[in-house]
Order: C-alpha cells, then sequence, then structure tokens
C-alpha cells in the first residue's frame, strides 16, 4: 500500500504500523529497533502480518485516532453491516502487547484474521503450538528469544499462516490480544481489554491536555506533539528519528536507510519543540540518556546511538526482506553513526540553553556534559565534516555546520555571561567569532548574495534555512532574504523544496529524490519571520494537505505521485511543521534570541 495508508499506534517503547486494509505490516518488539515479526510493509506478506478485516468484497473503511490518543479506531462498512476495530498497545506495566477489538455496530459482519509470523526480520519461521490448559486457548509461536501468544477467536494452520474466520453481529465485542515476551519465560496471563483501553486513553488524554495549543493549525500540531511523544521511549527517553527502516527516498534506488535510531540533532530538536509547549519533564529524561550515551572519553562522542545509548549501530543489508515495492537494499544498522558531524553539538547545546530559558535547573552533571562536548568542538570544528545530510561522499566544510558551531559557542558563553556557570567564556567567545568570520569570509557568496552550502561554491541547501533559527541572523538579513532567493531559484520542485542538488553528487550516491517535508516547512518559518506571512500560509495549508488522514508525516512527498515517501511517521517532518505552525501564530516570528 502507499506509505500513507498506514497508521501508528505506539506504546512509547515501540510501535506498529496499521493498514487501511486493517493488517498490521510492520512491528518490532518489545522496542522500535528490535528486529521485526511482521515485515510485510518491505515486501509481501510472506514477510509477516496480521491481517484483521471484514471478508465481505465491498467492504470500505474510514479511520481515526480516539481523540488525542495512540488508540487507533477503524470503521468498516459492508452491504452486510458495520463494525468497529480498535487498535491499540496499552499504557501502564510495559508488557509488549498489541489489543485488537471488534465491536458490532449494526446488522452481521464476518471477518477474517490471518496471523504470518516472521521472527527476525522474515528470516525465522516459529515454532507454533497450542497453549496448555482449558479453551480458549492461545496460539504461542517461539523462536530463538522470542516468544509471542496471541489469545481470541481459534486460529487454525492454513500452510505457514494462521487464519480465523468470525461472525459479529450488532451489540457483541470480539477481542483479540498479541503479546511479547523472552521465549524463556511462562507466557503472561491475559490482559483485561477494558481497563487496558480506560488505561491507555487516559493516558494519553492526560498527556496531551498539558499543552493549551490555539491559532491556527492546532489540531495537526496537538497531534504531532502525540506523535513526537510516542516516539520517546518511556524507560531510557531515547527519541527515535522514525519509526521504520528503509522506506525508500526515491522508489526502487538505494537511499533507504534505518531511522529506529536516535540522532543528538533529532532528538535535541524534538526537545525544543516539546519545551516550548510546556513538556519541561522531557528535558532531564534526555539529559539522562544522553549523560549515559556519550559518557566517557568526548572524542568518542557520536551523532547517533541506540534507544538505551547503544553505540555499535553496524549497518548490515539484509536478503530476507525484499523492500518496500521493490527498494533494496533493506539496511538494519546505520553507518552514519561514525561520521563527523560537526552541528550536532550546536543543536544540542541551543535545546539546552533553551532548557535553562525555561527556568530548569542543571542538574549534578548536566553542565559538566555540556562542557565536555563544547571541549570536544574547540579542537575538531575546523574539520570538514559529512553535515545534516550524512552524506557519503567527501567531507566538506559545510556552512550550516559551521554555523551550528556558532551556536553550540555561542550557548556556551552564555551560559557564562547570563546564567553564571562556570567556563572559559572569553575562549568561547573567541571561538565564536572565529566561527563566524569563516562563514561570513568562506561560506557566502558575494556574486549571488547567499550563503551556500559549502566553503568554495555557490550552490545552496535547504538546511541554510536553519539559520535564522539558532540566532545566528534575523530572518529578514538581506544575506538570509538572499539565500531564500537562491533556494527558491535553485531547489524548488513544483512548489517544494530539495534538500540540495543530488546531480551534484555530493553525497555520493545516484541522484533523485523528492522534496524534504521539514525543509517546506523550515520554508514556512522563514517566510513568516520575514514578513511574507501569506506565502507562509499559502505553503503551510499545501503541506497540510500532504497528511494522512490519521495527521501523519513521513520523510518526503512525491508530488507528481501524490503521495508520501520515505520513513514514517518522521519527528523531523513534524517537530518542524510545529514550529512552522508557531511562527506563522506568532507575533514575533522566531526573532533570534
Amino acid at each position: 500500500m502507499p506509505i500513507e495508508d498506514y497508521a501508528l499506534i505506539s506504546d512509547c517503547y515501540t510501535g506498529a504500523l496499521v493498514g487501511r486494509d486493517g493488517s498490521i505490516d510492520w512491528l518490532c518488539l518489545p522496542r522500535y529497533d528490535s528486529a521485526s515479526m511482521f515485515g510485510a510493509i518491505l515486501g509481501t506478506e510472506e514477510q509477516g502480518r496480521w491481517l484483521l478485516a471484514p471478508t465481505h468484497a465491498r467492504a470500505e473503511s474510514t479511520r481515526r485516532y480516539d481523540g488525542d490518543s495512540m488508540i487507533l479506531i477503524t470503521n468498516w462498512v459492508t452491504p452486510d453491516g458495520e463494525v468497529e476495530v480498535v487498535d491499540l498497545m496499552p499504557q501502564g506495566d510495559h508488557r509488549a502487547d498489541v489489543i485488537r477489538r471488534v465491536r458490532g455496530i449494526r446488522g452481521r459482519v464476518e471477518m477474517h484474521e490471518e496471523l504470518r509470523i516472521r521472527f527476525g526480520y522474515a528470516d525465522a519461521l516459529p515454532w507454533v503450538r497450542k497453549e496448555k490448559g482449558d479453551a480458549p486457548r492461545g496460539l504461542l509461536a517461539v523462536s530463538g528469544p522470542d516468544a509471542i501468544i496471541v489469545r481470541g477467536p481459534e486460529l487454525k494452520a492454513d500452510g505457514r499462516k494462521h487464519v480465523a474466520d468470525f461472525t459479529v453481529e450488532e451489540g457483541e465485542t470480539v477481542d483479540i490480544r498479541l503479546t511479547w515476551f523472552a521465549s524463556h519465560k511462562e507466557p503472561p496471563p491475559p490482559l483485561s481489554v477494558d481497563d487496558a483501553i480506560t488505561t491507555t486513553r487516559q493516558w494519553w488524554s492526560d498527556w496531551a491536555a498539558r499543552t493549551h495549543q490555539s491559532g491556527d493549525y492546532s489540531e495537526q500540531v496537538i497531534r504531532s506533539l502525540v506523535l513526537l511523544r510516542a516516539l520517546t521511549h518511556n524507560e531510557t527517553g531515547g527519541i527515535v528519528a522514525a519509526a521504520t527502516t528503509s522506506l525508500p527516498e526515491s522508489f526502487g534506488g538505494p537511499r533507504n536507510w534505518d531511522y529506529r535510531y536516535v540522532w543528538l540533532r533529532d532528538a535535541s530538536l524534538t526537545i525544543s519543540v516539546l519545551l516550548s509547549h510546556g513538556y519541561h519533564d522531557v528535558v532531564n529524561h534526555w539529559r539522562q540518556w544522553m549523560l549515559r550515551a556519550v559518557a566517557g572519553d568526548p572524542h568518542d562522542v557520536q551523532i547517533m546511538y541506540g534507544l538505551s545509548g547503544e553505540r555499535d549501530l553496524l549497518e548490515r543489508e539484509l536478503t530476507s526482506l525484499p523492500g518496500y515495492q521493490g527498494s533494496s537494499p533493506v539496511r538494519v544498522g546505520n553507518a552514519a553513526a561514525k561520521q563527523f558531524q560537526a552541528d550536532v553539538i550546536g543543536e544540542t547545546m541551543v535545546a539546552l540553553h533553551e532548557a535553562r530559558r525555561a527556568g530548569i535547573k542543571e542538574t549534578e552533571f548536566s553542565w559538566s556534559l555540556q562542557r565536555a562536548l563544547v571541549g570536544f568542538l574547540e579542537t575538531e570544528w575546523e574539520k570538514p565534516d559529512q553535515g545534516i545530510w550524512e552524506i557519503r561522499g567527501e567531507p566538506r566544510h559545510f556552512t550550516h555546520s559551521r554555523v551550528m558551531v556558532w551556536a553550540a559557542f555561542d550557548r556556551a558563553a552564555r551560559a557564562v555571561r547570563e546564567y553564571g556557570l562556570k567556563g572559559p567564556v572569553e575562549k568561547w567567545e573567541e571561538l565564536r567569532e572565529k566561527a563566524r568570520q569563516s562563514v561570513e569570509e568562506k561560506g557566502f557568496s558575494t556574486k549571488r548574495n547567499s550563503y551556500t552550502q559549502y566553503f568554495g561554491t555557490t550552490q545552496v541547501d535547504a538546511s541554510l534555512l536553519q539559520l535564522p533559527q539558532v540566532g545566528y541572523c534575523a530572518p529578514d538579513d538581506p544575506r538570509m532574504l538572499g539565500t531564500v532567493a537562491a533556494i527558491e531559484e535553485d531547489l524548488i520542485r513544483d512548489g517544494l523544496p530539495l534538500r540540495y542538488l543530488t546531480e551534484k553528487n555530493i553525497d555520493g550516491l545516484p541522484p533523485g529524490e523528492h522534496p524534504f517535508l521539514a525543509c517546506a516547512f523550515w520554508l514556512v518559518e522563514q517566510y513568516a519571520g520575514s514578513g511574507r506571512v501569506a506565502d507562509a500560509r499559502a505553503l503551510m495549508d499545501r503541506l497540510m494537505s500532504f497528511a494522512n488522514d490519521v495527521g501523519m508525516f513521513s520523510e518526503e512527498y512525491d508530488v507528481e505521485g501524490k503521495r508520501q515517501v520515505g520513513n514514517t511517521p518522521q519527528a523531523l517532518s513534524h517537530l518542524a511543521m510545529v514550529r512552522a505552525a508557531d511562527a506563522i501564530n506568532s507575533g514575533n516570528h522566531n526573532r533570534p534570541r
């Protein structure tokens, strides 16, 4: 199915993608970065799925989330009647459950359930047997360290799948519960579905109610904040960049990456957005995660980690998953973890500075951690890097990276000057000025009156739209306006910005990708900040039409094909959307701070 035909359900440990057809085609348990047990989105049903839908060929579905929760409600209408399917991953005591409740609304509807379990990224068929004891007995499936038990209508073997057909009448309820557990343990007892739905609905409602959103686009802002929370691990505090791996940036091409890890950059930007909407508690959770993840020699800092701070994210290609609509290879792990990306400490320092401005006090080790990160930059900042887009070509002096270096030294110096923290403030101020000079002298083209993608070129990059966001310049600074004009001239396709020109072979990969949604939202923010409010609203309204029916954005958008592209839901797209809405609704339009 098209990527936009999927909706996420989540327990803030992992998530499942549920299709419009009632099939769960992606699920990794017990964490986002675990191996998949349903992987049909990266192949066919043979790679594993869990279908639950009416049998009637003319069944039609509509769906929505239950209020501000991550409970998905799909309404099915057939010529014989109507049912509602409630899909959720319960909050509360973490047990790694998926619940699917079928409720009869009117008439009589025949339902079909099909379960194809493929552990280990579809590399392992499980040993399947019936649970011991009195009926009704669950279906047990075991492979290596993984086991699940499925309780509900009796499933019968049909080749390499298990199926069940049952009828639901008006007022009748049928519950199905899938529970993952470590295979060396006994199966957990069944959950109370009524209690799980009530608890989960209340948990999400209470969380969403902590922000008071008004103004234009408020409904989508809240949904985006909820999705950002869903991508944040309840225990560790790590924030994954997306729920999926290897959904392609270009259909049929090799630009397929694993986003189920924690980028310092993306997580810091997420923290900034959540913080600006009143979620102050996320800061300490994030700082504690970061303290554990980067502990040790600052020169060993990585740009991304696993959900618990794991460093070994070895990238490999899978042969067991053929890829989304044939887009291969499917990758697990991410080699970019070992890249030098000079910007990431800048985004981190900006987020932690915003926490200080919000009144959140330093913990015992939080400032020493920041000093260590800035200390690393003191010796490394002038080296060429792979940049925000993680190029796999030759490292360069990317202008965006140098601006974020400026931001890191700026926030470090301001922490001393404005908040009385200890540090070599004169040294940081001197380095801040050196970083600015390098950008102005080498990263600006007087010929085009524009900042450039990297030193020594006249090409531009949509990441330059972030310069006003970190206070490097005002959005209506003449040099920034010239940069926007160059971006509009070089990068706009069908009214939307590309990240950069892949045809220039900067990234070491074959050319071709689609407009990047986060960059489009950054352009909205820039338009609003520079007084082009009508342009900001026009672009924003168009971007809102690219969300799917339940408010999810992926990474990119195929304008010609009118479909979403890339991993989903993409944290960077959603946080940029929130910033864009805030910019439109704001009176000061994100002037430098």
